[in-house]
């Protein structure tokens, strides 16, 4: 069973939704109660807590035991902002060929990377602000990957212990600053609006790996196609992402790995921009100058 996770108020209060592949749903403040542990209704906390295993393990029991599914009617997700914090948020870069054709760079042995600041995290639907620094900046849809434990020095064999879950990502660039000099990209990430992240968390049962490599990622602009791919495509594997920005340093549950956009999309003022990952979510935002 896939289960879906997002913040969502429920009688007036923040709280946290799980949501099974048939619709079914309870909150953490509901499942909180039947287990006698006072859990936060916040999804980044849960995460760091590394309570979620927990939580799925209490809906799905809540679920067989016959009790009815919340009813909060139709869902929007948009202006929400998935995760009210993330203790780090990295990156791939030019994994998929084509983009790095873009960009008239070469993949190598190790993929570009960069870590950006949660600064940067808007909420759904938010606007993205062009920076007045800015000349060319282009739109981004990525596979994000979210780490339910805190790890180090992990390999490509075991990665997948260590992951909760799959969002959508929509990663900024100042394409212009990071033409000048491959050196600049974290400066070119790093602007105010640069990213969103959600609006939901897909977690996924080990045995549904296999099935990762299908995922299909595309970025539009103004609702037309910009680029497209599929995970199989990519040069640097989940795994092997999850080993490389593993090694020598702690990743704490929670942290973010975006894996690489199939292509980018240059936005401007009064445009807008759209990320989807199939079977895992959408983001869509206005573009407008800062």
């Amino acid at each position: 069973m896939n289960v879906k996770v997002y913040p969502y108020p429920v009688d007036r209060q923040q709280d946290v939704i799980l949501e099974d592949h048939d619709g079914y749903k309870a909150s953490v403040r509901r499942l909180a109660s039947t287990l006698n542990e006072p859990l936060p209704a916040d999804l980044a906390r849960l995460i760091a807590m590394e309570k979620m295993p927990l939580l799925v393990d209490a809906f799905r029991a809540h679920r067989a035991a016959g009790h009815d599914g919340l009813d909060v009617g139709e869902v929007s997700l948009k202006k929400s902002l998935m995760l009210s914090s993330i203790p780090q948020i990295w990156g791939a870069g030019l994994n998929f060929l084509a983009h790095a054709k873009d960009l008239e760079a070469t993949q190598d042995e190790f993929p570009g990377s960069y870590n950006r600041p949660y600064t940067c995290v808007i909420a759904n639907g938010d606007a993205i602000r062009i920076p007045r620094q800015s000349s060319r900046v282009t739109a981004e849809a990525e596979l994000g990957v979210v780490l339910g434990k805190t790890c180090k020095n992990v390999s490509a064999e075991d990665a997948f212990d260590h992951v909760l879950g799959f969002t959508t990502s929509l990663d900024m660039t100042d394409e212009g600053a990071l033409r000048q000099n491959l050196r600049y990209i974290a400066w070119s990430k790093g602007f105010d609006t640069f990213a969103s992240i959600g609006p939901s968390l897909v977690l996924r049962d080990r045995e549904q790996f296999e099935d990762l490599k299908d995922i299909r990622i595309t970025t539009y602009r103004n609702d037309e196609v910009v680029a497209s791919n599929t995970v199989s495509n990519m040069k640097y594997s989940i795994g092997r992402l999850i080993e490389y920005f593993s090694a020598g340093r702690t990743l704490p549950a929670g942290t973010v790995i975006s894996t690489g956009t199939p292509g980018a999309a240059v936005i401007s003022p009064g445009d807008t921009v759209r990320a989807e990952v199939s079977g895992v979510g959408v983001l869509e935002h206005p573009v407008e100058a800062a």
